[in-house]
């Protein structure tokens, strides 16, 4: 059994943080708000940056508070990832299923905010769908075992993000395994042969984005042992 220590202070840093999701994934409720509250520059940053259509800041802060709730119980400390890297996509995919929700309750007509700007934007909108059109369509290129770690770690279909221990008894695998095989889809995924129309849509299509890819490629097969770099 964990033992709630949340009262204490301690550097916000992630290894100071461990006991904190510990305590929080077994069910200290203090543990959980405190995370919530440390890392809610982390929602208002998502928010900020996402297209929201007819949702209010306010209604969308809140939808990105559920989407950093669940990276935290999901959130695993073994993995070596910040944890901004794995909650940032959590809470951008539960801002947009709450702009998806009202766009179908809202009438299609633009509503005038009090600047008299349109709040729904086409040409935005249009282009987040595109985003997200050629997102799913590179996963659906992955091999079928790395998709379905892909999809599960980061939540992208409606369960909240799995954690590799979860993952790994789903899969009969160990811990180390499925990671493993998530590095190896990430690299696979970030290879420009593959990702190039979504490099281009969010503009990461140069060649310095290129070469950071590859790089990460190199060294990717470097510490597996791999025999096909350069």
């Amino acid at each position: 059994m964990v033992r709630c220590r949340c009262g204490q202070r301690g550097d916000p840093s992630l290894p100071a943080e461990i006991p904190l999701f510990e305590q929080a994934q077994a069910g200290c409720h203090r543990s959980l708000d405190q995370l919530m509250r440390r890392h809610e520059g982390l929602v208002q940053a998502v928010v900020r940056q996402q297209f929201l259509g007819d949702l209010s800041f306010a209604e969308a802060l809140q939808a990105g508070r559920i989407g950093l709730w669940r990276a935290i119980l999901g959130f695993d400390t073994q993995r070596g990832l910040a944890f901004s890297t794995y909650a940032w996509p959590a809470i951008m995919r539960q801002v947009w299923r709450a702009v998806k929700a009202l766009a179908h309750e809202t009438p299609t007509e633009p509503q005038l905010d009090p600047w008299g700007c349109s709040c729904a934007n086409p040409v935005l909108l249009s282009e987040a769908a595109a985003v997200q059109e050629a997102l799913y369509q590179l996963l659906g290129r992955l091999p079928e075992p790395l998709q379905r770690i892909v999809v599960a770690y980061y939540g992208l279909e409606e369960d909240p993000p799995a954690s590799y221990r979860q993952l790994g008894a789903r899969l009969g695998l160990s811990h180390e395994r499925v990671r493993q095989l998530h590095l190896q889809a990430l690299v696979w995924l970030r290879h420009p042969a593959h990702s190039q129309r979504l490099r281009t849509l969010l503009g990461r299509h140069t060649v310095a984005d290129y070469a950071l890819a590859d790089a990460l490629a190199q060294r990717w097969l470097q510490r597996r042992g791999g025999r096909h770099g350069r």
